[in-house]
C-alpha cells in the first residue's frame, strides 16, 4: 500500500528497520524469531494470551452469573480501538492529513494488520488493560459506594499505572517510534508524549469505564438482565461515546495550550494530578474501611484479574531489568543504538501503584470468589 506511505511514516518505518512500501497486506505473518529483538514476541505473547483469557472469563461470567459487564467492557474497548486508531494510521485516507500528520509507527510483529500499521497485540492490549483496571476498582467496591464518575476516575488512575510501565519502555526496545517533530506529540516526557501519558493512559479508560458502568454495570448491580440485542447496541454506543470522551476530557489542555506546548504540558500534568489525588484518596480510604470492617466486604472477585495483573507486572519487571544496561549507558537520553529512554523513576512509581492496587484486592476483606457468586438472574454486586 505504497500510496499510503506518508513521508513521516516511511521515515519512522525505516528507523525501526522495515520498509513501509513492502509491508504486507490486510494481514501478514512473520517468524517470531526474526523480529527486531527477543522482547517483541515476549510482549505480544503476554498481551495476546491475557486478552484471550480476559474474553474467555468474561463469557464464563455471563453464562454462569448473568453478568455481561466484563464482556461489554472487552468489546467496548475493542470498538473504541477501531474508532480511534485507523485515522491515526491513514490520515490521508480520512481526509485529515492537513491537520494530523503521522504521530507514530509500530514496529512489525508476528501478526500485523493494515499494511504493517496495526500489530495484533495492540488490538489485544486495549481490552486487556481495561479489564485489569476496571476489575481492580470493581473488586474494591468503589463503583458501588461512590458511583459511576468516581469509579471511572479510579479506573483511569489504575490503568495509567499499568500502561505507563509499558509506555516508557516501548521506544527504547523499538516496539514503536514517536514522531517527535509532530506538534501534537509535544511536549515530550522523556521518550513519551504528554498526550500519551495523560490521554491514552488515563482519560480514555476513564471515559470507557464511565460508559460501561453507566450503560450496563450499574443496572447489573441491581439485578437487571439484558437481551443480546440490548447488549450489542449498548456496546457500540459505549465504544462511540468513549471516543467522544477522549476528545472532551483533554479539552482544557488542548484549548489553553493551543499556542504553547509548555503550557499544554502543564495543563496535562494538572489534569493528571487532579485525577490521581481523587483516586488515591478514594482508593486508600475504601481499602482502609474494608480492612477495618466499617463497610461491607466486596462480593465480587475476579481471580483472573488478580493473577494476570501479577503476571503482567512480573513480565514487565523482567523486560525492564533486561533493558537497564542500555538505559544506564544512554547519553543525552539515547542509547548507543540511538533509541530514546523513558523515565525510570516514574515507571518505578507506577510499578508501586499497580502492585499496591492488586495487593489491595487480596487484603480488602473476606470477599467471596466468583464461583460462589449469586446465580444467574440474581443481584451481582459490583
Amino acid at each position: 500500500m505504497a500510496e499510503h506511505c506518508s513521508p513521516t511514516f516511511a521515515e519512522l518505518a525505516t528507523e525501526l528497520g522495515f520498509s513501509c512500501a513492502e509491508a504486507g497486506g490486510l494481514v501478514e505473518f512473520r517468524n517470531p524469531f526474526a523480529l527486531e529483538n527477543w522482547t517483541l514476541p515476549v510482549l505480544e505473547l503476554t498481551i495476546i494470551i491475557g486478552a484471550i483469557l480476559a474474553l474467555w472469563f468474561a463469557i464464563v461470567r455471563l453464562r454462569r452469573h448473568g453478568d455481561p459487564t466484563n464482556l461489554v467492557l472487552w468489546f467496548g474497548a475493542t470498538a473504541y480501538l477501531f474508532v480511534i486508531e485507523p485515522p491515526l494510521y491513514f490520515p490521508a485516507a480520512f481526509g485529515i492529513e492537513d491537520h494530523v500528520d503521522t504521530m507514530f509507527a509500530h514496529n512489525v510483529f508476528t501478526v500485523d494488520f493494515l499494511w504493517g500499521r496495526l500489530p495484533l497485540y495492540i488490538i489485544a492490549i486495549y481490552p486487556l488493560m481495561a479489564t485489569m483496571a476496571f476489575g481492580i476498582v470493581r473488586m474494591l467496591g468503589i463503583f458501588r459506594r461512590f458511583g459511576v464518575l468516581i469509579g471511572a476516575v479510579c479506573v483511569g488512575f489504575v490503568h495509567h499505572a499499568f500502561y505507563e510501565i509499558f509506555d516508557h519502555l516501548g521506544p527504547q526496545l523499538r516496539w514503536w517510534e514517536w514522531s517527535v517533530d509532530n506538534p501534537i506529540n509535544q511536549p515530550m516526557f522523556d521518550s513519551v508524549p504528554m498526550g500519551s501519558v495523560v490521554v491514552f493512559a488515563a482519560l480514555w479508560p476513564m471515559s470507557l469505564a464511565f460508559c460501561v458502568q453507566y450503560f450496563v454495570g450499574r443496572h447489573v448491580d441491581t439485578g437487571r438482565q439484558f437481551s443480546g440485542v440490548e447488549l450489542t447496541w449498548r456496546t457500540v454506543v459505549i465504544g462511540l461515546l468513549a471516543s467522544v470522551g477522549t476528545f472532551v476530557l483533554p479539552l482544557p489542555a488542548t484549548v489553553i495550550g493551543m499556542s504553547d506546548t509548555t503550557v499544554r504540558g502543564v495543563v496535562y500534568a494538572l489534569e493528571l494530578a487532579v485525577l490521581a489525588v481523587v483516586a488515591l484518596i478514594v482508593m486508600i480510604g475504601q481499602w482502609s474501611r474494608l480492612r477495618q470492617g466499617t463497610v461491607a466486604a466486596p462480593e465480587y472477585v475476579d481471580r483472573f484479574v488478580q493473577r494476570f495483573a501479577l503476571i503482567y507486572l512480573l513480565v514487565f519487571a523482567v523486560l525492564w531489568i533486561a533493558s537497564l544496561p542500555d538505559f544506564f549507558g544512554a547519553v543525552d537520553g539515547e542509547t548507543a543504538n540511538g533509541d530514546p529512554i523513558g523515565n525510570l523513576w516514574y515507571t518505578g512509581a507506577c510499578f508501586l501503584i499497580a502492585g499496591a492496587a492488586v495487593l489491595a484486592t487480596y487484603t480488602s476483606g473476606r470477599a467471596q470468589p466468583v464461583a460462589a457468586a449469586p446465580q444467574e438472574g440474581s443481584r451481582v454486586p459490583g
